[in-house]
């Protein structure tokens, strides 16, 4: 499902330009434009939905592929010394696109 009101979608869709650092059939991941750290990645699934609880298993199967492919992601992107992975959900965490987004920061030491 696609959202034609979603910024992240509209980024897949390729209306919106980003700085893509992967993509296939199933996530993109792209540069944040408010990085937080010297590598600072969003990864996206290109199925749109907003928060974990709005996960059935297909969703979740994609989550479980995206899980699986953000080490490699990371390594190509010179995250070898490691990195952190941040799932805003909701107003409260500070979640500003309602689009399920995994943060990958890293690129240096991250405070605490």
């Amino acid at each position: 499902m696609i959202d034609k009101n979603c910024v992240f979608c509209r980024i897949c869709g390729g209306q919106i330009p980003s700085s893509k650092v992967y993509e296939d059939e199933k996530m993109l991941v792209f540069k944040d434009i408010e990085p937080k750290a010297k590598v600072h990645l969003l990864a996206i699934p290109k199925d749109h939905f907003k928060l974990l609880s709005e996960m059935d298993c297909e969703r979740a199967e994609t989550l479980k592929y995206m899980l699986t492919k953000i080490p490699e992601i990371a390594k190509e992107n010179g995250l070898e010394n490691g990195y952190r992975l941040i799932i805003n959900q909701g107003d409260d965490a500070g979640q500003t696109v309602f689009h399920l987004h995994i943060h990958i920061l890293g690129g240096e030491t991250l405070p605490w």
